[in-house]
């Protein structure tokens, strides 16, 4: 009998890390094909392209290619499923790129190689900001919500739901009280406006849970999402 609550004890362990460790891997939204990339794009763009090295920019055509094929197959992470469409959008600009780069890299024109190199750089940036949270605020706020929208609320656990009402006015808090780069300025009105609503949003989930009405608590979190969703599209 022992040994039988001793196997079932670590069972449920062995699940319970395999689950934290897939959750974790869902709330962080890089993708490591994207990264690899990064490993060839950052000698063309830093060296090669500034000093127009054009036998080095020809070389680097292998590897810009192999690399590339990567990121067309890469998957996205669960909190990044929303971007999946302007992700495939993206993917495709940039495989029009690496075909540019390839095209002049085999061709006599280094006028075109150097405008392709341009190009190849230009769309893989694209592809970086469609992933990358613009603050890390936003991020940090993001991966409280993923798992309260992905996983509490379908699978009904307000149990769980109601011990991170505090961690997500404290997220939501801190994103009201963050700094947009100088090239977003412009947005600066309207991230402030939906920066505030996500707090009440966050602030209201609280106060229902507290009341225990499950259908107003499953109302309270879709307006949460549906606050950052809006947040989020100021910078698309």
């Amino acid at each position: 009998m022992n040994h039988q609550k001793l196997l079932i004890a670590l069972l449920t362990s062995l699940v319970m890390v395999t689950l934290s460790k897939s959750q974790t891997q869902d709330t962080v939204w890089k993708v490591p094909e994207l990264e690899a990339f990064h490993e060839v794009i950052y000698p063309i763009w830093h060296t090669a392209y500034p000093s127009k090295d054009y036998d080095a920019l020809r070389k680097m055509v292998d590897d810009v290619n192999l690399k590339a094929n990567a990121v067309y197959s890469a998957t996205l992470p669960g909190i990044q499923r929303d971007k999946q469409l302007k992700w495939n959008e993206n993917v495709m600009q940039f495989q029009a790129s690496v075909e540019d780069y390839k095209k002049y890299a085999l061709a006599d024109d280094n006028e075109g190689l150097l405008k392709a190199a341009e190009n190849l750089h230009s769309k893989y940036e694209m592809l970086v900001r469609t992933i990358r949270p613009v603050l890390k605020e936003i991020d940090e706020f993001h991966k409280t919500l993923y798992v309260v929208y992905h996983d509490y609320l379908p699978n009904k656990n307000y149990k769980k739901l109601g011990k991170v009402t505090d961690t997500l006015i404290k997220k939501a808090k801190a994103v009201t009280k963050s700094k947009l780069p100088a090239r977003l300025e412009l947005k600066k009105d309207a991230f402030t406006l939906a920066a505030a609503e996500l707090l009440t949003s966050a602030m209201d989930l609280k106060k229902r849970v507290k009341a225990n009405n499950k259908i107003s608590i499953d109302a309270a979190v879709e307006n949460m999402h549906t606050k950052y969703q809006n947040l989020e599209a100021i910078f698309e």
